[in-house]
């Protein structure tokens, strides 16, 4: 490491617990579509949407109600 970087002074990131996680996951296409949709209309990107859903979700603590028939 160069000898004029000097990070003594130097602190943790307080964001480090906020940062997202790169995955890969397999969406139907009709939700994916929705998705896009509302996108277009709000200006916010398809997976930023998701996010936020999703992120919706856990602070909501809402628990999925599947009704088989």
């Amino acid at each position: 490491m160069r000898d004029e970087y000097d990070f003594s002074n130097s602190r943790k990131n307080p964001y480090a617990k906020k940062l997202k996680k790169q995955i890969t996951i397999k969406i139907d296409e009709d939700v994916l579509d929705y998705f896009k949709a509302q996108s277009e209309h709000s200006g916010i990107p398809y997976q930023t949407l998701i996010n936020f859903y999703l992120s919706d979700c856990v602070a909501q603590k809402r628990q999925l109600q599947l009704n088989w028939k």
